[in-house]
């Protein structure tokens, strides 16, 4: 994670759309470069990926001293082979600043998956290091802000099996067992982050397939909804297991604007006796090569209260295809109140 104020304050960083492989929906959104490759009747390479600069400033808060700003830069790039007898092979790998177990930081490179994907038709498979489904707001809002609060329960780096079910007319289904990567791959290079290991806790990080995930999609003309759920067991040191769900409603009004809105609820969140619940409502006005948006959140935990969020934002598409950004956030987080402007540059990579 890059080591931004709004990483400082714990509620998340700016919402990038990080290509990565094509599995598991019909959507278009960071996990969407692979599936279709395996069956595909030709062999071949598909990659892409994109770079983003930018920077988080914190313009005025409650507590003087969490003012100032940071740059940051975060690289990704994920590729999928296909061998044209419905296996492939996929993988991905990040370049972001890292913090390690004592409280240091730099900027390392790690591979955010690697596995392989299996097609036997209305089906598709994954096994290796993947990123389960549960949730959508982290990929499908618009704007700086849009999805920061709810990165807080994505899923990524964990080491299982996953299956998505083609289901005609009903919709799609995701389904995986997992837990946190404790293999080599969960080390990076350049700084290294340290390896992780069971003994550290936390819900899902047990080494055992005993973490499950379901996630359901449909669309209903320019009406799309998904619901899922989740059961991550209690790691070492923990005293809970985790629970949660989430549903999501998102429409298009034409081409010109598009409403989104999630709720999410857990128990035992993260392995603690917390409960938690988040909730997004985000909208975007298209107008040319502009991309107006406007966000508010909030997420609220037993343990460390109401974290409310209020944004507005923008977005000009260069004729290169890379994005200008920015946005400007009201946070109130357990009554501290934050002013923060978040702007960057997305590079869009492909081949």
């Amino acid at each position: 994670m890059k080591s931004t104020p709004l990483r400082a304050l714990g509620f998340g960083a700016s919402f990038v759309f990080v290509a990565t492989h094509q599995a598991f929906a019909e959507d278009t959104d960071s996990q969407d470069l692979a599936l279709g490759l395996a069956g595909a009747s030709e062999s071949g390479l598909s990659w892409e990926g994109e770079i983003e600069l930018g920077n988080e400033t914190i313009l005025r808060s409650d507590n003087a001293a969490r003012e100032g700003g940071a740059y940051y830069g975060i690289g990704s790039v994920d590729a999928a082979y296909s061998f044209g007898n419905g296996i492939a092979i996929f993988g991905g790998a990040t370049v972001e600043e890292l913090e390690n177990g004592s409280g240091d930081t730099g900027y390392g490179a790690y591979v955010h998956e690697l596995g392989v994907e299996i097609d036997l038709g209305s089906t598709a498979l994954q096994v290796g290091k993947v990123s389960p489904r549960f949730g959508t707001a982290f990929n499908e809002t618009a704007g700086y802000f849009g999805g920061s609060l709810a990165e807080d329960y994505e899923l990524t780096e964990q080491v299982g099996v996953l299956a998505a079910i083609d289901m005609g007319a009903a919709g799609t289904l995701s389904l995986g067992a997992f837990y946190a990567d404790n293999t080599f791959l969960s080390e990076s290079v350049g700084f290294n982050r340290g390896r992780n290991s069971t003994t550290d806790g936390g819900a899902g990080n047990t080494g055992k397939l005993n973490n499950f995930s379901i996630q359901w999609q449909k669309e209903f003309g320019d009406t799309r909804v998904w619901a899922g759920a989740r059961h991550l067991s209690a790691g070492a040191g923990d005293v809970s297991d985790e629970t949660g769900g989430f549903v999501t409603v998102a429409h298009s009004f034409g081409s010109t604007f598009d409403l989104f809105a999630e709720v999410a609820a857990f128990e035992g969140f993260g392995g603690t006796a917390d409960d938690a619940t988040y909730a997004t409502l985000n909208g975007v006005y298209y107008v040319g090569d502009w991309s107006l948006s406007g966000t508010i959140a909030r997420r609220e935990v037993t343990s460390t209260g109401i974290t409310d969020l209020v944004s507005v934002g923008a977005e000009y598409e260069l004729s290169n295809g890379a994005t200008l950004g920015g946005a400007l956030a009201f946070v109130d987080e357990a009554g501290t109140k934050d002013t923060v402007l978040g702007l960057n540059i997305v590079i869009p990579l492909g081949g």
